[in-house]
């Protein structure tokens, strides 16, 4: 996990009403790292003899990196924070990391960024949901 988004965590001058910081630091931490993994995939993909067949893998693998993106950014700013739409993000996020997920995971016999990136998936997964059960 990169500890800049735990410098930039401890460094807030207000409280954080609550939220576990823990699964927070590492929700946000997993966003970024499944949106890299999930664009690179998407480019890996493309790259591939058989592009054509990867269609649905590489606009699932945009899709995820768009919202984990979004959903990290959204984590790292606590100013006017509501609940509601943090919510709202995770259930996306989740869903698009799981989505991503099984199509990777379909391809991962044949194409190893396709195992990096589910597993990535995965992890992000995992990160909202467990942020998710906090708030």
């Amino acid at each position: 996990m990169t500890m800049v988004v735990g410098d930039m965590l401890r460094t807030y001058p207000a409280d954080l009403g609550g939220v576990d910081r823990e699964a927070l630091e590492r929700c946000i931490a997993e966003c970024f790292d499944c949106s890299q993994a999930c664009t690179a995939c998407a480019d890996a993909c493309l790259s591939e003899d058989m592009v054509a067949e990867l269609r649905k893998c590489i606009r699932t693998n945009l899709d995820c990196a768009d919202i984990c993106e979004a959903t990290g950014k959204m984590l790292s700013r606590h100013t006017g924070y509501d609940a509601n739409l943090t919510r709202a993000q995770l259930q996306a996020c989740l869903q698009a990391c799981k989505s991503c997920g099984d199509e990777c995971a379909s391809h991962a016999d044949m194409h190893e960024h396709c195992r990096v990136c589910a597993e990535a998936c995965r992890r992000c997964e995992r990160a909202c949901n467990e942020l998710l059960a906090t708030l």
